[in-house]
């Protein structure tokens, strides 16, 4: 990559590496300058700038974050679209994080590539969450560093990352007690219980109890098996201090074997590992009766995403094995809720109301393009990425729109008012929108090239805490559509009126807007008259 001081008169296609601010308008670093931007630069005055240029050797920021996510994305990881040389994973299900620590590291010895984690190994993660970025350092990487980063992940079998989904299990639940015992303490057993398998997805439970007497308790653990449980908990009237206490022992008379006794974490010391012939049996330590988390929680959760636990994995949980509240240490439990960050939630409102005045006769939604109408071509666009929910606003022919899109997922939204513009499809749409939604793409019903990536182009771009709230897509500097408006914005889109819509808020707000670099000029189309789907259809087949 060549990087330093040009002349802007010989700087088109460079890449900007620091912003500029001209009169009215900021072009931000990582800019591809086009020759309208070397106008704007040149009647600003500005003579030179600081930028780079990539050769043959350089594969752009955005391809080589896209290569190397999906290469290092296994089982149960979503890959976000890339911008700026970032691509997010998240995981596309509830359950584990598995994460090869040992790859990662080897993968970020290589310069100019990283990729970092927001979860540790085995930690619990929910649909949506960010789990890690690839982040490519600006503004290229070499080809041959890009070549060597895939190997090193596709060589592994699993992936870098995995997420193992909660596995719906049939648990079974031996409670013990003594002649002079609790019953109180036997329904917390079951409670305890039933909170954690609630947290990891739906489960059954079949409660057995028994006195705490060797045979009686191995009758029990015969009987669970029998009945098809898939994991046997073992709460035992008093706590296990040896492998040959009643709770080992009844394993063992089952038919069973102890695995392991103990683990390297506090509460949870006390934590015996068995097995009957595939189904663990695992001798629960008192804490467990508690909801605070313990090391019964680190077991569980694997063994209820379907992950084997042998013994050297239990001694392998003393990194951060002290979960037990002390006075020398902050109180990790004293403090709000974790805060878990997951993708935005964008949808989609896709404006279908208007007459076609200009099309004559025909209504242009509905003309069919490669033998599909124009409308179901857009939402089959929208419905393939990863926007949503989707609301479609309908008006002039409203029954033949929706019969257009009737295999599509869609929330339908009539806008009687049709006839009076734009601005009341938008609010209808707007109204169809849930509590949880971050931002809203507007898209047009009448962009025949728009496609699954345009939008996934702009959801990655959206990131209201670094200031990107409206997103727009570009080509050679030029703005076009569907636009990205984060939720912030919509009071004042309800506030419209007549046929326009919420554009001139991208220039009452600069400092909010992202400019997304399109790959072609399908930003640009529409069709609005006769001449003009002539012309596409002509093109289309030429």
């Amino acid at each position: 990559m060549e990087f330093g001081e040009i002349a802007v008169n010989t700087a088109i296609g460079a890449i900007l590496a620091h912003s500029v601010q001209l009169d009215g308008q900021r072009f931000a670093k990582g800019r591809v300058l086009s020759a309208g931007d070397i106008a704007a630069l040149q009647q600003a005055g500005i003579a030179q700038v600081v930028a780079a240029r990539l050769t043959p050797d350089d594969m752009p920021e955005d391809e080589a974050a896209a290569a190397l996510a999906h290469a290092a994305a296994g089982t149960g990881v979503d890959c976000a679209a890339p911008f700026t040389g970032r691509a997010n994973l998240s995981a596309a299900c509830d359950g584990l994080a598995l994460v090869d620590t040992v790859a990662l590291d080897r993968f970020n010895m290589l310069e100019s590539l990283t990729i970092a984690t927001t979860v540790a190994p085995f930690e619990p993660v929910v649909a949506g969450q960010m789990i890690a970025t690839v982040k490519i350092i600006p503004f290229a990487a070499p080809r041959a560093a890009v070549a060597r980063g895939e190997t090193l992940l596709r060589e592994l079998q699993a992936g870098l990352l995995q997420v193992a989904p909660w596995r719906a299990q049939k648990v079974g639940l031996v409670s013990t007690f003594l002649p002079d015992g609790k019953q109180s303490l036997l329904e917390k057993n079951r409670k305890g219980l039933e909170g954690r398998l609630a947290a990891l997805g739906r489960h059954a439970i079949v409660e057995r109890r028994c006195p705490h007497k060797v045979a009686d308790v191995a009758a029990e653990i015969t009987a669970l098996r029998d009945a098809g449980c898939s994991l046997i908990c073992l709460f035992g009237a008093s706590a296990i201090v040896d492998r040959r206490d009643v709770l080992p022992a009844a394993i063992a008379q089952a038919g069973g074997a102890i695995e392991h006794f103990g683990m390297p974490v506090d509460p949870g010391n006390l934590l015996l590992l068995g097995r009957h012939g595939e189904v663990p049996v695992i001798g629960l330590p008192g804490c467990a009766r508690s909801p605070k988390l313990n090391g019964f929680d680190w077991v569980l959760q694997r063994l209820v995403a379907g992950l084997r636990v042998r013994a050297e994995d239990i001694m392998k949980m003393g990194g951060g094995g002290l979960l037990k509240e002390i006075v020398s240490r902050p109180q990790p439990r004293a403090g709000g809720k974790t805060v878990v960050r997951k993708a935005p939630k964008i949808a989609a409102i896709i404006l279908a109301a208007g007459q076609s005045r200009r099309m004559g006769a025909v209504n242009k939604l509905l003309t069919e393009i490669d033998g599909e109408p124009l409308i179901a071509r857009i939402v089959r666009a929208v419905v393939e990425s990863k926007a949503g929910p989707i609301v479609l606003v309908t008006g002039h022919e409203a029954d033949r729109v929706r019969a257009a899109v009737a295999d599509f997922p869609l929330t339908l939204v009539h806008n009687r008012d049709y006839a009076d513009g734009l601005s009341g499809s938008l609010k209808a749409g707007l109204s169809a929108l849930g509590a949880g939604v971050d931002g809203a793409i507007i898209c047009l019903g009448d962009m025949p090239e728009l496609r699954a990536d345009h939008l996934a182009r702009l959801i990655a771009a959206f990131d209201p805490e670094e200031g990107r709230e409206i997103c727009v897509p570009t080509f050679e500097g030029k703005r076009g559509n569907p636009v990205l408006f984060g939720r912030r914005f919509f009071p004042e889109m309800m506030q419209v009126s007549g046929d326009v819509g919420a554009r001139h808020l991208i220039g009452e707000y600069a400092e909010a807007v992202c400019e997304v670099p399109s790959p072609d000029r399908s930003i640009f189309l529409d069709l609005d008259t006769p001449e003009a789907l002539a012309a596409y259809r002509n093109n289309s087949t030429s």
